[in-house]
This record gives C-alpha cells, structure tokens and sequence, in this order.
C-alpha cells in the first residue's frame, strides 16, 4: 500500500459527546466490523469501559474506505492520560474535533485540542447528536467555529446514533488529512500504547514512522535499550490481524514476547538491533501525580497483592510501587498515580480482575521540605512529615485549571474556588454566553473532592480541565489523630493550617461515631502544631463483674464494682489500653472521604 493511500486520524472529544456511538458507526459503514458481530462500544473492550462511557484503555482500528487504509486511533480523553493522547496524537496527522450538539464545547476537549495544534494535525470540526431534540446546532456550530477559526459551513454535522453524515466524514479525513511522510530508510516506530498477554507477553501498539519491519526482525527499544525479537506484527482489524510485515505509515502491532516490567515505556522509539538512527522525540518518563497506600484487607493476600500490581505494572508503566509497612495497617504498597482517576481505575481493577479486597488510603501529593539544616527532600507519605519546628518551608504542586461553566453558576463555583484556596486569574466569554475561568489552585485542594464539588455547585454543567505549573510555598501542617493516647498512623494527613481545626473536628467526630467500645473510656484526640485541638470521649462499655457471684452478701457486689470503677479510672489517667481497630472502621472512615 503507497503513503498516499493511507490516513492516520483520532477523535478528539469530551466524555459523553458520542465519540464510541461515532467509532462503531465508521466500522459498520466501512464494513470493517460485520452486522452480525456490531455491539456498542466496540473498541472499548475493558468491562469498566463499557459501565462507566468512558475510554480508558487506547485501542487502535484499521478500515478501508474509497481505496484508501483509515487508522483510527481511539483515545482517552481524561486529563490523567495526557502524556499518553500526546504520544499517540504524535503518530497520526489529522484529528476529528468532535462537539456534542447539546453541550458545547468542554474544558478537557480545549485541552486536547491545543496539544493537536502544536503538533500540527489537520483538524476536522465536527457536531455530534445532531438528532437530539436538546441539540443546539446552529449556536454550537458557531462556537465551533469561532473557536477553530473557521468558516461555519466547515463544521460537519454527523449523527453516531443513526449513521447521518457519517460517509461525509470519511470522505472528509481522506479529502484533508495529509498522507503520512517518511524520514529515514531504517526502521524505526512509535510506541504509542502497549499491552500484556500471558502467552505472548507484551504487545507493542506501534507507528512505522520510517522503513519496515518483519516478522523474526532483531529490535530494540531507544530509551531502554533492551533487544528482543518481533514474534509477530499485525494491524488491528479491530482484533489483531497477523501480517508478514509492516511499512512506513502504518499503524500495528509488534509481539515483544517480553514479560518483565520496566522494559518498555509509552513515547519509545523501537530500532533495528543494529541501527545508529536515533530515537523519535518527544519521549519522557511518566511521573505520578498523587501517591495512595493500598492494603490487602487480610494479611495472607499480601502476595497475591504484589502479584497483581506487578501484573498491572506490564500493562501500565505509569504505575509505581513500593512496599511499606504500617503497624495498624500491616503491610501493603505505597503506590504512585497519574491523578484522581488513573488511582480509581488501578484499584478497581485490583479489586475485580484479582478478587481482592482493599483498603486504600486518602491520596496525598509530594511534598518538598526544606530543613534547618539546608537538606531538602521529598515527602510522599503523611507519616514522614515532619514536625513544625523541623523545616524552614515546605513546597507544594500546583495546577491551572479551566473551567467552562454558564453564566448563571458563576457565583457557585467562585465561592467553592474561594474554600478551596484557589487563585482566580482570568475570565473569558465564550461564544456561546458560558464563561471560562482560569484558575490556579493547590494540587492537595483538587484532591479535597473538588470534581464532585465542582459538579454540585454548577448543577453538572460545569467542565474542567488542568496542568500542572510547578511547585509553590504550601502552608500546611502534619494532622494526628490519637486513639487512647496513641497515634494512628492510618489517619495522619496533611491540611491546610487554616483548616486544621475543622478537619481535626471532623475526623474526631467521626471516629468517635465508628469506634467500638472499650473496657474502659476512650479518648480520641487530633493534634497539629504539637496542640490538641479536637477531643472527644468514647463512654466504657461495662463488663458485668458480678456475673460469678451466687448471692452472699451486697458487700461483696461492691466492692466488685468499686474495684472496676478503680480500674476504669487508673485506664483513663493513663489514657492507655489495648484498642484493636477493626479492619472495617478504616474502611468506614476512608469511604466516608
């Protein structure tokens, strides 16, 4: 097949703007996918794909159309996956702009939008749901237009529901997205996403950028430089279709046989064995975002834990792991996450694919803390922070965020940006009347529930999108929450200092709702800043100590009883006792935040 018969194209859009109902329209028009085997979300294989409507997993598809090879990569559109939409937006040369009629241009799609400008793609601005009876085309069209700079008669308008407009579209990708372009004769491709098969091990989703490669071929990797053997090569048909070898321009797959973690890496160039031609650019380690604790909720599942992230690692090299003990918690793993969502999907899929049961701590940020001696070093884990007068200060990660919301929510998402300590530095008016805020605010805040937040204060119809902007002064403070006079490593956090004495309250108030009983009465305490500055008492639960008389005198009953009432007194001077706490209070109290 020549360069100029074949087109490389993604669909940029928002969750929930059509882009799987599009997909399975373009395999079904094209005959790529027979009527008989047609579901909906067809290249979202994954079961959490399929409940939540969201991609999470890249899934590449080859079709054929007017003589022409179209690869369609389907992406994730979440903020958490960017380095990975940019990779694999860096092997294709067009992008569908995709805007669902209804709603309007989002936060997120903005976002991918402006990585698509800057590597250079062909952008086809396109409308979704245009048979909706909520759907707002001509105003929509509009602001599609303003925003790309376009004339409005550019803007294509296509229904996924009952396939209007759909062959347009793909005659559109063939009429303007350019043919791909070769540099070097040697081989040479992209990884742009990968995955694990027990019996193949890693499996490579590949650009050709330049030459071929064959079936049996001697690769390496560019970064890594790990050597292996091409088992196998193929396109995606969307189900992986064996071919005798793939040419520059192509989209496919590479059979590694690989089956160690830390090998191969998103953004690697793969090379001839021999080859001194260098790597593509753009290649860069995936660095976490957010660090979580994650527990087996019984102790014997401790390997089988290790096993499963160690498998998850083959399939996602942005995730990191270490193993850490915890002496309420046991032992389990202090892992690293792109964001919010990349920690939901890796511990859902640890609680299904592996049937364990969890327990996983609140998400916290790194920290830079600089000490009084000048040495300065990085904080993951609350436990680590150190006390107040054992730093100079203390960095922290920050985020710009954009936030597209209507006009008549302005004033509900100013007030939650103000409790959440953020910065407000611009306003824009959209087309279509909704404004833009930008805004910059501590990752630690965004963390604070901010989405669902976000969600309720402008009714659901607000939209947001952020990147990271380096680190800032934080003001924060190490919170302990003391049982019976004992830290509980388990619910240490980091909080804003103007916050600390709401969420000591918090936490007390809600410990002391879940805690059982003790022998005796229980104190629970939050301290900050070396002051307690959130107490509560838990009443004793009464042991009946005369249970073992048979009659006798009352004498004897009391000076039972005043025994106890001793005891309980000399326990709470002390402010001690052995107090186990149940593997389903943690879990009360995390799930509660």
């Amino acid at each position: 097949m020549s360069l100029d018969k074949i087109r490389n194209f993604a669909i940029i859009a928002h969750i929930d703007h059509g882009k799987s109902t599009l997909s399975d329209r373009m395999l079904e028009v094209t005959g790529t996918v027979e009527a008989r085997d047609m579901q909906d979300q067809v290249l979202d294989s994954m079961e959490l794909e399929r409940e939540r409507g969201i991609t999470i997993k890249m899934q590449p598809v080859r079709m054929q159309w007017q003589r022409h090879i179209l690869n369609l990569i389907d992406t994730p559109g979440h903020i958490d996956f960017a380095y990975e939409v940019s990779r694999a937006l860096s092997a294709i040369e067009g992008a569908i702009l995709l805007v669902d009629a209804t709603q309007g241009i989002e936060a997120q799609t903005m976002s991918t939008l402006a990585v698509a400008r800057e590597l250079g793609l062909k952008i086809i601005p396109v409308l979704s749901k245009i048979d909706s009876p909520l759907a707002r085309v001509d105003e929509v069209t509009m602001e599609v237009a303003l925003t790309l700079g376009v004339d409005e008669s550019e803007v294509l308008l296509v229904s996924g529901k009952t396939g209007e407009g759909v062959k347009e579209l793909l005659d559109t990708v063939i009429e303007q997205v350019p043919p791909p372009k070769v540099e070097v004769r040697e081989p040479r491709a992209l990884i742009f996403d990968f995955k694990y098969s027990d019996h193949k091990g890693i499996v490579l989703f590949v650009r050709i950028t330049d030459g071929e490669i064959k079936k049996g071929d001697s690769l390496k990797f560019g970064v890594s430089r790990e050597t292996f053997k091409a088992n196998d090569v193929g396109v995606f048909m969307p189900t992986e279709a064996s071919k005798p070898s793939l040419t520059a321009g192509e989209i496919g797959y590479i059979v590694t046989g690989i089956k160690k973690p830390g090998v191969v890496a998103v953004g690697d160039t793969v090379l001839s064995a021999r080859s001194s031609v260098p790597a593509l650019g753009g290649y860069s380690e995936p660095a976490p975002v957010i660090w979580a604790s994650v527990y087996p909720e019984s102790q014997d599942d401790l390997a089988k834990l290790r096993q499963s992230l160690e498998r998850l690692r083959l399939m996602d090299s942005s995730l990191s792991y270490e193993e850490e003990a915890s002496g309420t918690l046991g032992r389990g793993f202090r892992c690293g996450f792109l964001g919010m969502l990349h920690m939901e999907i890796i511990t859902e899929r640890l609680r299904r694919e592996f049937d364990l049961e969890l327990i996983v701590t609140m998400p916290t940020t790194v920290y830079e803390v600089t000490h009084k001696d000048g040495k300065v070093e990085e904080v993951y884990s609350p436990v680590r922070f150190p006390d107040d007068n054992q730093y100079q200060s203390v960095r922290e990660p920050w985020a710009s965020l954009s936030i597209i919301v209507p006009a008549e929510h302005i004033s509900g998402v100013m007030q939650l940006l103000h409790e959440h300590e953020s910065e407000v530095v611009e306003t824009n008016t959209m087309p279509d009347g909704r404004t833009e805020l930008v805004a910059e605010m501590a990752l630690r805040e965004m963390m604070r529930n901010f989405f669902d937040k976000l969600k309720n204060a402008s009714s659901g119809f607000a939209s947001l999108s952020y990147k990271p902007i380096g680190m800032r002064e934080a003001n924060v403070t190490r919170l302990d929450i003391l049982i019976a006079e004992d830290v509980s490593p388990a619910f240490t956090r980091i909080v804003s200092r103007r916050r600390t004495r709401e969420e000591g309250d918090k936490m007390v108030e809600r410990l002391e709702k879940v805690l059982p009983r003790q022998q005796f009465v229980l104190k629970i305490q939050a301290k900050a800043s070396g002051n307690i500055i959130a107490s509560r008492r838990k009443s004793a639960m009464r042991k009946d100590v005369t249970a073992k008389l048979y009659g006798g005198d009352v004498s004897r009953k009391n000076k039972l009883l005043e025994k106890q009432k001793k005891g309980k007194k000399a326990a709470l001077a002390r402010g001690t006792g052995s107090v186990h706490i149940p593997h389903d209070t943690f879990l009360k109290v995390l799930r509660t935040d």
